[in-house]
């Protein structure tokens, strides 16, 4: 049954998209394993872990891990976490010379005050020259690569950047803006601004412009395109415990009312699956087994899955201690789409960011500022 006659196209500079989905870049989630998973499932971009400029310039281990992709994963996808232009052109410079990506994203909306602090995320953007020097670098030194950039509103309702931002980041010659339409300050709480997306999209009018926030399920999706205009979406927390939710956005924006619904058997599998695939990523299986966990309660949210079962399941040991117990699980039970549906992940509250001194003062970079700029190589948590 047809649900839309005219789904939209999207590509992401000379890259076609299937559909008009982009994997979010989530810290500790969208590594290979659940990139190659949630592709199994669907279509569209999946963008790597958020990795930052100068540990890649300074090719520490984890950092050369997390941008490396597997060989069934085309196109291939980085996103880069920078403070200085001349960093980020470096890093530019290895991923092009050394066939490591076909498209780099470029973070400017992450809220964590480790990386706000140092007025990097969704708190560099204030800073519009700053802003313009690091995209533009990026841009020039990515020749073929297309570049976009993920950003937020601003810092706060008082200081808002993304109207700015877009304008400048389409100038320099980025091939696609991205938007969460939350504030630094919001961080995952409240509403995803819609409004405010459709407003970015009205003002960049030559490249894609992408929506992110609050997208749950398939129609959140089509509503989104619907009430905005905008070109494409970005899913993030929608999709934990759930990759079947990129099949379900490719059946939706192919017409399609298919959709995904899983019974616990079909969870079991696909939980299990995702422990497989990890077990291949980090080479080993004390620490894949330490990395799923986390997925636990994603993947069992709404299905009658007892505090026994799960508190064992979030200890797992080893892939066989993993199916002794997915094995006293009923895999009989029914998809349930009161309980499995709906907000995923931690929304959390309100926050004041975290800046540096005198942030807020002037839109310019003072001197002081910049020479206080330090980009910290550990600094791979962001959204």
């Amino acid at each position: 049954m047809s649900t839309t006659s005219t789904p939209p196209a999207l590509s992401i500079g000379p890259i076609a998209l299937d559909a008009p989905v982009v994997l979010a870049p989530m810290a500790g989630i969208t590594n290979t394993a659940f990139r190659r998973l949630c592709r199994e499932f669907g279509a569209g971009l999946y963008v790597s872990e958020m990795v930052t400029a100068r540990a890649l310039v300074e090719r520490t281990p984890e950092t050369m891990r997390l941008i490396g992709h597997h060989e069934s994963e085309t196109p291939r996808s980085v996103q880069l976490y920078t403070v200085d232009p001349k960093t980020v052109g470096d890093a530019v410079d290895i991923i092009v010379g050394e066939d490591r990506a076909d498209h780099i994203d470029l973070n400017f909306g992450c809220p964590v005050p480790k990386v706000t602090r140092r007025g990097g995320g969704s708190a560099l953007p204030w800073k519009r020259e700053l802003f313009g020097a690091i995209v533009r670098r990026a841009v020039e030194r990515a020749g073929d690569i297309p570049v976009t950039v993920k950003m937020r509103k601003g810092i706060d309702d008082e200081h808002l950047t993304y109207l700015d931002a877009g304008r400048i980041a389409e100038d320099v010659g980025v091939v696609a803006v991205a938007l969460h339409g939350r504030t630094a300050a919001q961080h995952y709480s409240g509403q995803a601004d819609w409004d405010a997306i459709a407003r970015l999209k009205e003002h960049v009018t030559s490249i894609p412009v992408l929506g992110n926030g609050d997208i749950w399920q398939a129609e959140d999706a089509l509503r989104m395109v619907e009430q905005t205009g905008v070109d494409g979406v970005v899913v993030g927390r929608g999709c934990l415990g759930r990759p079947w939710l990129f099949g379900d956005l490719a059946a939706a924006f192919s017409g399609s009312d298919e959709r995904h619904r899983p019974g616990l058997g079909q969870v079991v599998d696909a939980f299990r699956r995702h422990a497989h695939l990890l077990v291949e990523f980090f080479g080993e299986e004390d620490r894949a087994c330490r990395d799923i966990r986390k997925h636990v309660a994603w993947y069992f949210k709404g299905y009658p899955v007892g505090g026994d079962a799960r508190r064992a399941l979030a200890a797992v040991e080893s892939l066989q201690h993993l199916d002794d117990l997915l094995g006293e699980l009923d895999r009989s039970v029914p998809y349930v789409a009161e309980g499995v549906e709906g907000q995923r992940g931690r929304a959390g509250s309100p926050r004041t960011p975290a800046l540096p001194d005198g942030w807020l003062d002037s839109p310019e970079l003072s001197d002081a500022q910049r020479a206080l700029l330090v980009e910290d190589e550990s600094d791979t948590r962001g959204g």
